[in-house]
């Protein structure tokens, strides 16, 4: 059954606000978008109103999801200041996943495990455009054939890279507990926003939308019993990252550079950002670390050599290796089967795996299958 803007408004006039009307004439929406089935909009109010308007939010999503045909509902609450306007002591825009007895004042305070899952990392880099999400991947798929239970979820809302590294376009169903299914490729449950968006849409969301739509990949999926949850980042030390680390307890983050210094450079804001948030550093790796020509055999260092590993020394973190510029890494990841999965004896994937057990080691990695 489709779903149209207009059953959304009618929804929403029925849920009471803060001010006395129904939200939907309380002039707080934002445009809402209808997709498949998928709803989203945000709801924009003043930071020192934002505690009265949590529950709103809160009954607002459940009267979208209640809509025949809904399969998905994502409601985000603005909370801004206006100009001049002191902050409100105590707000928390959107609700908190807080562990019976963590103190409240605390900024890990909404730190909560998510069932069924053993460890959650993170695979970060300080810029965009260094191999990430192709490393995320592999690295995924080389846990995976290490022998543990791997789950990949794509936290990169404005630029979501899996569904084309996956090669699949499929939308996620709903379970009986309105719980979104993974897609699953590769043995593993995946998922991204590119999963429930078409690939051209652009995501012209403020912050705390791209928060809450990461909140919901994390608890609102049905990701079943994991070993692992390889986190594929968005570049920056931004919301998305802060986010994830006071949402979940991680267990580490693994940082991907090139070995230039203007990579090396975010790199470091990288591994600090982290830091500031008592998540350890797994490890660096260089990626695009060489070129060795298929013809000649002579190497190339593009981007120059050995800066990752360098940097690592400086910052006493540990190096997890290098990993070449190669065409085959390129064209498998472009045609949806990552070189771990497309040539898995091949030397592209011994690399990956290579750095995959020494991720294992430091997670302290047993398969819960032979735990």
């Amino acid at each position: 059954m489709a779903v149209d803007k207009s059953q959304v408004l009618e929804a929403l006039r029925a849920v009471a606000t803060p001010r006395g009307v129904p939200l939907t004439d309380a002039k707080v929406l934002s445009e809402i978008a209808v997709s498949d089935g998928k709803v989203f909009f945000s709801i924009n109010v003043d930071a020192n109103e934002a505690r009265a308007w949590e529950d709103v939010r809160a009954r607002a999503e459940a009267a979208v999801r209640a809509i025949p045909g809904v399969v998905a509902a994502l409601v985000a609450l603005t909370a801004e200041r206006r100009a001049g306007a002191a902050p409100a002591q105590g707000v928390k825009p959107v609700a908190q996943h807080r562990p019976h007895g963590a103190p409240a004042t605390s900024p890990m305070a909404g730190q909560a495990p998510i069932p069924g899952i053993g460890s959650i990392i993170a695979v970060a880099s300080g810029k965009g455009g260094v191999g990430k999400s192709t490393t995320a991947i592999n690295l995924a798929l080389s846990l995976r054939d290490l022998g543990l239970r791997v789950g990949l979820l794509d936290a990169d809302i404005y630029g979501p890279s899996v569904p084309r590294l996956a090669g699949s376009r499929d939308k996620p169903a709903v379970d009986d507990h309105k719980k979104m299914i993974p897609i699953r490729r590769f043995g593993m449950p995946l998922m991204s926003i590119g999963f429930l968006v078409e690939e051209e849409t652009a995501m012209v969301w403020r912050g705390p939308m791209v928060m809450s739509a990461i909140r919901q990949m994390l608890w609102d999926v049905a990701w079943g019993e994991l070993d692992v949850l390889v986190v594929d980042m968005p570049p920056g030390t931004g919301d998305a990252q802060l986010t994830l680390a006071q949402q979940v307890p991680l267990k580490g983050a693994v940082i991907v550079s090139t070995p230039q210094d203007l990579a090396l450079i975010d790199a470091r804001r990288g591994i600090a950002m982290f830091d500031k948030v008592n998540v350890p550093t797994l490890g660096v790796i260089e990626n695009m670390s060489y070129f060795q020509c298929p013809h000649c055999g002579t190497r190339s260092d593009i981007f120059g050599h050995g800066g990752a590993r360098h940097e690592a020394e400086r910052l006493k973190v540990p190096f997890l290796g290098e990993i070449p510029l190669h065409m085959a890494i390129r064209t498998s990841s472009d045609a949806g089967t990552p070189v771990v999965e497309s040539e898995p004896n091949g030397p592209h994937a011994a690399i990956y795996r290579t750095i995959a057990e020494q991720i294992k080691t430091r997670i302290g990695g047993a398969s819960a299958a032979t735990a």
